[in-house]
């Protein structure tokens, strides 16, 4: 997590300093990316790089994570706008994940994300449904869930269908980079598992 002086800056200057790491970590993966780079580009001196962060692997996290945030948030209101039908909202966040991504910066940081998967990578894009670290978000999507639809016997259960869902939907997201699908091609994939799931997983 950034040091308390990071969360004290302003909000332009938070905003250039992770614009300057998400160019950074989109030109090449987090284990050749230089600090030089991204305090060039941000245009603040190394150590007040170390007064925000740890290290780069710090940096690296953190906007990873806030990727997350966007994406539960965005999440959240597809599950209304779908009446609580978590197949359906999953989908639409597919599709808006690959195809409405907002500019090329930061697709090619997440496909850098992607084809260098490490454990702690897949934990903060599966954070979506982090019980630990998200209980407030958690038990707002248990409650707009449609249980109706579900094979379910108790609501706890919501919880390990949204963790199969969402280990899918990684899965996905590693295939269309690392197979170097097109967004078609990796949506109806998507489509075809997200289907069978529904088979199995609704009434």
């Amino acid at each position: 997590m950034p040091k308390q002086t990071f969360f004290n800056l302003p909000v332009h200057k938070k905003k250039t300093l992770m614009e300057a790491a998400e160019k950074e970590f989109a030109r090449v993966p987090l284990s050749q990316a230089s600090i030089a780079n991204i305090i060039k580009s941000a245009e603040i001196p190394r150590g007040s790089f170390y007064q925000y962060f740890e290290n780069k692997e710090d940096l690296y996290y953190f906007l990873l994570g806030e990727e997350t945030k966007e994406r539960k948030n965005n999440f959240i209101s597809l599950l209304k706008k779908h009446n609580g039908d978590i197949i359906e909202a999953t989908i639409e966040m597919y599709y808006d994940f690959l195809v409405q991504m907002p500019d090329e910066e930061e697709h090619k940081f997440l496909k850098n994300a992607m084809l260098n998967v490490t454990h702690k990578v897949e934990n903060t894009f599966t954070d979506v449904f982090d019980i630990e670290h998200g209980a407030d978000d958690l038990s707002e999507m248990k409650k707009l869930v449609n249980k109706d639809h579900l094979n379910i016997k108790e609501d706890k259960d919501i919880f390990h269908i949204m963790q199969i869902i969402t280990a899918v939907a990684f899965r996905n997201f590693v295939e269309k980079f690392s197979k170097e699908l097109s967004d078609e091609e990796a949506i109806e994939n998507f489509n075809i598992e997200m289907n069978l799931l529904k088979q199995g997983l609704y009434k």
